[in-house]
């Protein structure tokens, strides 16, 4: 059976589009990357993603209501965190051009998020829908092959940044992370990355200043 359909959603507006494709050619080049399609699976994969503009500092998830997209970054950067009781700032995650960012929790189990997704800097971003994923899964079995491909890297990626925690020092883990992502420092402020290695904003400048001495947890 064909599948058809050539609609794109744009800022939550329907529009007609010839080539859908192009609009979300940077995802389907991600995902041709890790599985094969057609190119009539290309064009009804595009019809179903919502592109979304966001602007420094406009939330993509709030915490309290519920995530309804996987968003795959386009352009621009994104961080994920978490208030405590306190009103502490706790970096979770963040997402730069070419990954993925969500509530997982929230977007499965169609819970209230416990986290906040915020965008860093001027931003565009291709949502998919619980919905809409579901439809893939069924008319194109091959996405069930690309998300637990997908989720076997977030799972290993955490993994390491556990026990990164505990067997490595702040200093170390810091110089890790630059190693992993050479330009994470032209996006995100240093409160931030002292946030995310689990560390104090103070100990993070020492370290930069070569002058570590002793390690205070954020």
């Amino acid at each position: 059976m064909p599948i058809t359909g050539s609609k794109l959603i744009v800022n939550n507006r329907t529009m007609l589009n010839s080539n859908p494709q192009s609009d979300c050619q940077p995802l389907v080049d991600h995902i041709l990357k890790r599985i094969s399609l057609t190119k009539e699976e290309q064009e009804y994969f595009c019809s179903l993603v919502k592109v979304r503009y966001l602007l420094p500092r406009q939330y993509l998830v709030q915490e309290g209501e519920i995530c309804k997209h996987e968003s795959f970054v386009v352009k621009g950067f994104l961080r994920s965190f978490y208030y405590d009781p306190k009103g502490n700032d706790y970096t979770l995650h963040f997402a730069m051009q070419d990954w993925w960012i969500s509530d997982s929790t929230s977007f499965i189990k169609e819970t209230p998020a416990t986290r906040n997704i915020i965008a860093v800097e001027q931003s565009t971003v291709l949502q998919l829908d619980k919905v809409n994923m579901e439809l893939l899964y069924n008319k194109i079995p091959a996405f069930e092959r690309f998300w637990r491909i997908m989720n076997e890297n977030a799972c290993m990626a955490q993994d390491q940044r556990i026990l990164n925690s505990i067997t490595m020092t702040g200093a170390e883990r810091y110089e890790a992370l630059l190693k992993k992502y050479p330009g994470i420092e032209q996006h995100l402020p240093q409160k931030h990355i002292a946030s995310y290695l689990g560390i104090s904003p103070v100990f993070l400048s020492n370290i930069r200043k070569g002058k570590p001495g002793k390690e205070v947890k954020n």
